[in-house]
């Protein structure tokens, strides 16, 4: 499945007023439990299939996301600690998920997932595509979040 980037328009982070059932508010973001990694929650109804398809890929490439470093802030703000988190929360035993809406709301964290995946899926080695993450945001952006070096 390639991801692309091309029509994401979304351009930093902003703050969504959705409320749905079964869902938790924190640091402004919204969170929503589903059965399954294959189980989109209710906030991505409405929104676009690039968005929605990437939050599926994130929820397939745990091991690659939770390796590179989101650079919008989010470290700080939300307590993120690697651009899995930006579209998961929490992942349980039994397959349910935690998602978190952050990365509907921020072109950076849509941008650096659907970037890694690609390259993943192209055959590029986690160590280099970190590399390539941190050289593309080491300008003009976030501090990194605090993902542990490889």
């Amino acid at each position: 499945m390639g991801i692309l980037v091309s029509g994401l328009f979304l351009t930093g982070c902003g703050a969504s007023e959705s409320e749905e059932s079964h869902v938790e508010h924190a640091n402004g973001d919204l969170r929503e439990e589903t059965a399954s990694a294959d189980v989109l929650p209710a906030f991505m109804d409405e929104k676009p299939e690039n968005v929605q398809n990437i939050y599926l890929a994130a929820a397939q490439h745990r091991d690659l996301l939770e390796n590179i470093p989101c650079y919008c802030g989010c470290g700080e703000s939300a307590g993120h600690k690697d651009n899995y988190d930006c579209f998961v929360h929490e992942n349980h035993d039994d397959g349910r998920i935690m998602w978190d809406d952050h990365g509907t709301k921020c072109g950076v964290c849509l941008e650096i997932a659907a970037s890694s995946i690609n390259d993943y899926q192209q055959g590029k080695s986690i160590k280099d595509i970190r590399a390539d993450i941190d050289e593309a945001y080491e300008n003009g952006y976030a501090e990194p979040t605090p993902t542990p070096a490889l």
